[in-house]
């Protein structure tokens, strides 16, 4: 049980970080986002490399942002019918539900891997004036996964106990 609870505090902390990542994502983008307006459009000067680094970071904002708001039970749910269920019906609910999200965790994991050994293989990198390199971020994709699936077995395991309790 000491063990469940260090494992359970590590994946915490991760998901944390990851909070902590998007939070620097969202201000770089704010920050280049409103930079690469005002080159572009008042200065007539538009930046070489800034709209690429902005659809990488919000990629990035997406990967991390999500293990976050897992972690944190941010997800939009439909609470029509789930905001009314008891504690046990709504782990029971989350205990079917888990096997999509471990069929969609694998084929994440699996294809993200497969396409980030590609991009590696290829050296691939933006196709623009500032060639940017692709494949960390396709690296991130089964990285993220792996993360996200420590959260979702976190979270299975306390609506196991949930039920067991009950």
């Amino acid at each position: 049980m000491k063990l469940w609870n260090s494992i359970e505090k590590g994946i915490e902390f991760i998901a944390e970080m990851m909070g902590r990542v998007g939070w620097v994502l969202i201000l770089y983008c704010t920050i280049f986002g409103v930079t690469d307006v005002f080159l572009r459009y008042v200065l007539n000067s538009p930046s070489l490399w800034i709209s690429t680094t902005l659809q990488y970071a919000m990629v990035l904002l997406a990967c991390v942002g999500g293990i976050y708001s897992l972690n944190d039970n941010a997800f939009v749910k439909l609470d029509i019918f789930y905001a009314n269920f008891s504690t046990r019906k709504k782990a029971i609910c989350d205990i079917i539900t888990v096997v999509f999200t471990f069929l969609f965790l694998a084929v994440l994991m699996w294809k993200g891997y497969q396409a980030a050994m590609l991009s590696i293989k290829l050296n691939q990198h933006t196709p623009t004036s500032i060639p940017i390199p692709i494949y960390p971020l396709k690296m991130f994709f089964p990285i993220t996964g792996l993360i996200m699936l420590l959260v979702v077995i976190k979270k299975l395991v306390h609506d196991v106990r949930t039920l067991a309790s009950a």
